[in-house]
């Protein structure tokens, strides 16, 4: 798939490039630590957009106990080199197992060849209640490159 704001898929992940902007930053003139969850977000968001997968479409269920919807239960960043403003960064989203009502997601954001976070990620599936759900077959088939 070609490049758009959304990205593109690659090597059986997604690739997004997101400048910093003045209000990513702290005094300092670093990217603020609470922003590379943002980055981090965004690459995980059209990931998905890109699978073919509507969020609002799953949410949006008549019956909330057949919506679905993605929460992130745990991360865990490990910040390496600090991004500035103006820098081009490339955020790298990669699915690791998805099974049940979870899915694991490794994230690394580049400045170049260098690498500045990297984060483990575990989604878990509820349905609009909340409630832990399975993800449905076609989804699952999504997420593991199966027909869909």
């Amino acid at each position: 798939m070609e490049n758009s704001l959304s990205g593109q898929l690659q090597d059986g992940g997604h690739v997004l490039n997101q400048r910093v902007y003045y209000e990513d930053t702290d005094f300092s003139g670093f990217v603020y630590h609470a922003r590379y969850l943002h980055f981090f977000e965004r690459g995980r968001t059209d990931y998905i957009r890109l699978l073919g997968v509507s969020q609002g479409a799953l949410h949006g269920q008549s019956d909330p106990a057949d919506a679905v919807a993605f929460v992130v239960r745990r991360m865990e960043i490990d910040f390496k080199s600090p991004a500035r403003m103006d820098d081009v960064l490339t955020i790298i989203t990669k699915p690791g197992e998805v099974r049940g009502a979870r899915m694991m997601l490794e994230q690394t954001i580049f400045r170049g060849d260098d690498v500045l976070a990297a984060a483990a990620v575990t989604v878990a599936v509820v349905n609009g209640l909340g409630r832990a759900r399975r993800l449905p077959d076609a989804l699952l088939a999504r997420f593991t490159g199966g027909a869909a």
